[in-house]
């Protein structure tokens, strides 16, 4: 297990490399190959109204006219071990982990994402919680209630589900549930956990049901096929042949086995989100990562569209590297392969 543990933590660091060198190639080195200048990759840094001398001194200070492999080497530099930035008569330190300056704030990429981070950590965390619960078990249940009402009811619902877009389901429930019936009147806002727990869960309840509405279909979906493949198998009619309890055949055989492509998918949902839920936040208008990414783009603020997507694959390959070691708890077969 130690040993499956080191490669599976080898390979997500060897990926991660991979990761932030092709995310400095996108926004470096193919805008060079389409044409782009230096002085067109400084444009980004300083936003739309600057002057040519504004973009002239950050193109020299920030180092765009050097070799690419040099620019990569002082990228990395900078998350390690963090970079100084010259504006003339003063310097400013951004430390480590420093995914670059907003020239246009005047602040660190890297505490503005620390700082929006809780936002998109609480809704996802509770919209996963909703969609694994409710979807694994509408799944289960389907499948075994194959063809009778329940089956097409919960098919039915699952398939508004996946059909019916976030920013329409999330417009309609603030429609309805907090402008009309004034259930949640806070819904559209965010309260710190730490600061008040209840406005805090009561202000994310509606994002948590629309998100996790659109994600539990498709977990009902993945998992009534898998159950119902499973259940056909021949080691689930030996388990009932022994006399085992229904209850323990499907929950012990038949959901263990149907658990490994739901991981598999569990592992990358949760990780986009992490990495910013843009269309839900931007409707419920929640200041996450996903729509600090909408405003930066807007505002041409390159450094922090490029700490959006390294903060966004970093959470990505962790949650894969999770995902492999549930793997080898749920089948023991993938730690001995």
């Amino acid at each position: 297990m130690v040993t499956f543990l080191i490669r599976r933590l080898i390979a997500a660091i060897a990926l991660l490399v991979i990761v932030s060198m092709v995310t400095f190639a996108i926004f470096f080195l193919v805008p060079r190959l389409t044409g782009a200048t230096t002085a067109d990759l400084a444009s980004r840094y300083v936003g739309k109204s600057a002057g040519p001398q504004a973009i002239h001194e950050v193109e020299v200070r920030l180092g765009l006219n050097r070799p690419v492999a040099i620019q990569y080497w002082n990228f990395v530099k900078g998350i390690i071990i963090g970079a100084h930035y010259d504006f003339g008569p003063s310097k400013v330190y951004c430390g480590p982990p420093c995914f670059g300056y907003s020239f246009i704030n005047q602040t660190p990429v890297w505490p503005d994402l620390l700082d929006r981070a809780p936002v998109t950590l609480s809704l996802a965390a509770g919209a996963a919680i909703i969609w694994v619960l409710f979807g694994v078990a509408t799944g289960v249940v389907s499948a075994l209630k194959r063809g009778t009402a329940v089956d097409r009811i919960s098919m039915g619902i699952a398939l508004a589900g996946v059909s019916l877009p976030i920013f329409f389901t999330g417009l309609v429930s603030l429609a309805i549930f907090r402008d009309n019936l004034n259930w949640f009147p806070n819904a559209g806002t965010y309260v710190g956990l730490t600061q008040n727990p209840l406005q805090w869960a009561s202000a994310l309840v509606l994002p948590w049901v629309t998100l996790a509405f659109l994600q539990a279909a498709l977990y009902a979906r993945l998992t009534r096929a898998g159950m119902l493949e499973t259940m056909g198998e021949d080691y689930i009619r030996t388990a009932r042949a022994k006399g085992l309890p229904e209850r323990t055949v499907v929950v012990r055989h038949a959901l263990r086995s149907t658990l490994t492509p739901v991981l598999t998918i569990f592992g990358l949902d949760l990780g986009i989100l992490l990495g910013g839920a843009v269309l839900t936040e931007s409707t419920f208008s929640l200041p996450g990562l996903g729509k600090f990414a909408i405003d930066s783009i807007n505002n041409n603020d390159l450094p922090r569209v490029l700490g959006v997507v390294m903060m966004g694959a970093f959470f990505i390959v962790l949650c894969n590297l999770v995902v492999d070691i549930l793997y080898a708890v749920v089948d023991p077969r993938v730690r001995l392969s």
